[in-house]
């Protein structure tokens, strides 16, 4: 039992070789969150595929990074949505611009998924327009569509603003627990598993689903932001209601000002002892995004040496990671445990 009273959760720890997370499913290469990302990273190797969820006006979870849709959907290109542009606080930031809870699921469904991040990734606004906005139901459908007897597919969703949306009248954990259940995922061993940053929403998951439920993780954002989750206390605390820990990966990995790697932590074996698996996210393949060792050529936007950092991580030994290019973190791990490598095979 921890200082609260509460009993912990099973331990999922440890996983018998890292899984590969799709973060958004292949954003390198595809707009992030359409159903040709998430192939895409089961393509390259990801073992699950993480949608960010948002909640639609008539209350349907949807594979969307922002509350707002302008970023990455052609909402703004459409005249019969015009009228619906509005100033709005989302989780105390103003925000101006279309927001999903005031889009139907029909209405939604007619919106077309663009690049997120143009000015990084130029190559991927070639298939602007050319997808369509799914739900959790259609990821989960997908992976299990993907998924065979020796190599199961999972998705890894999280839930983006769960107590803001609860004040818009969309109670996001109820809504995700009565989906888990009618999709019969609501298991340890079923498609999904949940993680959020937002404490709170995992232990209602937790209470509402119990300890038959799906695996939790909660998410821990850069240095500054959530410390005390991650001293041992907190560790043990977290370990009452959900079964590993996403920390940023600025975690794990020390960084000077000047983004070069100074140092390791002891986090993964804190967390370990604490019965919690560990996976970082998001290793990006971008030189932007890279310790500045690993970076090649001067261009930000250039590739540099993702496999490297995905690689350190292994060793380190995290249980998982979260990537933008899946494949460079499934490569690392074939190199640390000298899995054969299947065939990779990019769709085109």
């Amino acid at each position: 039992m921890s200082e609260t009273g509460l009993r912990a959760a099973p331990s999922s720890r440890r996983t018998s070789s890292p899984v590969v997370i799709g973060h958004r499913g292949a954003p390198s290469y595809r707009p992030e969150h359409t159903a040709a990302s998430y192939e895409l990273a089961i393509d390259l190797g990801a073992d699950r595929i993480e949608p960010d969820l948002v909640v639609s006006r008539d209350g349907v979870l949807i594979a969307r990074h922002d509350a707002e849709l302008s970023r990455s959907t052609d909402v703004a290109d459409r005249p019969e949505f015009a009228i619906r542009r509005r100033t709005a606080d989302v989780d105390g930031e103003l925000q101006t611009g279309w927001f999903v809870q005031d889009f139907t699921l029909a209405e939604l469904r007619t919106l077309r998924a663009i690049e997120r991040l143009p000015a990084v990734r130029p190559l991927n606004t070639a298939y602007d327009g050319r997808f369509g906005v799914l739900t959790l139901a259609d990821v989960v459908e997908l992976v299990r569509r993907r998924s065979t007897p020796t190599r199961q597919i999972q998705v890894q969703a999280e839930l983006k603003h769960p107590a803001w949306f609860a004040t818009q009248g969309l109670p996001m954990t109820e809504l995700l627990a009565a989906e888990l259940r009618r999709l019969d995922a609501a298991r340890p061993d079923g498609p999904v598993v949940v993680m959020a940053f937002e404490q709170e929403a995992l232990r209602q998951l937790r209470a509402d689903l119990g300890s038959g439920g799906p695996t939790l993780v909660q998410l821990v954002d850069e240095e500054g932001v959530q410390d005390a989750l991650l001293t041992p206390s907190g560790l043990r605390e977290i370990s009452t209601y959900a079964q590993g820990i996403a920390p940023h990966k600025g975690r794990i990995l020390l960084h000077g000002a000047d983004g070069s790697l100074v140092g390791v932590s002891d986090l993964v074996s804190q967390a370990h002892r604490a019965g919690l698996t560990v996976t970082p996210w998001t290793l990006r393949p971008e030189n932007l995004f890279l310790p500045r060792h690993l970076r090649s050529g001067s261009d930000p936007h250039g590739l540099g040496d993702a496999q490297t950092e995905a690689r350190l991580l292994f060793a380190l030994g995290c249980d998982g990671v979260i990537s933008d290019a899946p494949e460079t973190a499934y490569r690392a791990r074939a190199e640390l445990t000298a899995e054969a490598l299947a065939p990779v095979r990019p769709r085109v």
